[in-house]
Formats: C-alpha cells, structure tokens, sequence
C-alpha cells in the first residue's frame, strides 16, 4: 500500500491547503459561500485525491485519482488570480499562492507521468 505522507507531492499539496485556509480568511464576508468555498474545495480537492489514489490497488486508478487532483489543482489556480484580480488578494499573497500551486503542479505532473509510464 502506498503512504500518501511520504510523498513529497502531497506535502506541498497540504500546504497548498492551509496557506488557501489562511489567505481566504481575509476575504470579504460576502464571499464566504462563493470563492472562498469554492478555493478551499478545490485545494482540499487536490490532497483529498492523492490520498485517494495512494489508498487504490492499480497504478492505473492511482493514475486517474492523480490527474483528478491536477484537475483540482488547476481549478484553485485560475481562482487565485480571480481573487487577485477582484482585489480580495494582496500581490505578497497572490504571489505566495501562485508559487506553490506552480510547484505543487510540476511535482503532480512528474508523479502521473511516472505513474502512467508503468500501466
């Protein structure tokens, strides 16, 4: 079985997650059922599928829950710069964000690619 804590694919994923936690704090209230749902849903999203696909006997259905959780990934990134641009975020935490998502992607891209070479 394989321990989804040793990947270091999901830590940055778990961090991804408290860092989306701690900036969406800040949002306007308004938003609290909108974006900010949506934000930590999809982030959420990203580790909950890894997890997931670790938890999964075929390395092609681990293959699949780890492009869902690319999918996930790329959702949060595209809300991280409607909230930059809606104001919600400032630039240090825009940046913040758009740095670990973009490292969290190239470390999921590279695991789904080894992944998907061994089916």
């Amino acid at each position: 079985m394989r321990d989804h804590r040793k990947l270091s694919t999901f830590k940055l994923a778990h961090s991804l997650v408290i860092l989306t936690y701690r900036e969406t704090k800040r949002f306007p209230r308004h938003e609290r059922y909108g974006l900010v749902s949506q934000m930590r849903r999809s982030a959420v999203s990203v580790s909950a599928n890894i997890i997931e696909g670790c938890a999964r006997f075929s390395e092609k259905e681990y293959a699949r829950f780890l492009e869902c959780a690319f999918g996930s990934l790329r959702e949060l990134s595209y809300y991280i710069k409607l909230s930059r641009d809606l104001g919600f975020l400032g630039v240090e935490a825009f940046e913040e964000l758009e740095v670990l998502c973009r490292r969290t992607s190239a470390a999921l891209v590279a695991l789904i690619r080894v992944r998907r070479s061994g089916c």
